[in-house]
């Protein structure tokens, strides 16, 4: 003699009742079937196991883009001091004349230098995919 089923009755969002009516519908199966093997899954011992597996999941793709990020600011660190070194070593001081026409072309300079860097990060190649990943790593990291 089999069980009979008890009947449950329970207030939804109207927008989850429009999901799982769709649902149904696409499955060909009864709302009724539907929202009894949701709650079987959720109440399942696995549930949580699968809930870990997926947070797992997604925090190791977090590491990855972190582990990226962390490389690119590396990079761009090193970029910006080993130039502003370079500068400072090769590039003398300015007589007075020199410098004032230097400082009144420096808007114009300054606004080349920002178009030329936008181009650079639409269009490419970008500086960090131009450098070996493991010499960063080595560099960077350590």
């Amino acid at each position: 003699m089999s069980k009979k089923k008890a009947q449950l009755s329970v207030y939804l969002d109207p927008d989850v009742m429009q999901a799982l009516s769709a649902y149904a519908a696409r499955r060909e199966q009864s709302m009724s079937l539907i929202a009894e093997a949701a709650i079987a899954s959720f109440l399942s011992p696995d549930a949580d196991e699968r809930k870990e597996a997926a947070i797992a999941k997604r925090l190791d793709q977090q590491d990855r883009r972190l582990a990226r990020l962390e490389r690119d600011v590396g990079i761009g660190v090193e970029t910006l001091a080993l130039f502003i070194r370079f500068w400072l070593n090769t590039t003398p001081p300015l007589p007075e004349p020199a410098a004032k026409a230097a400082r009144a072309q420096a808007g114009a300079r300054y606004d080349n230098f920002v178009a030329t860097l936008g181009r650079r990060l639409n269009e490419g190649p970008k500086l960090r995919q131009e450098i070996p990943e493991d010499s960063v790593e080595r560099n960077v990291g350590g």
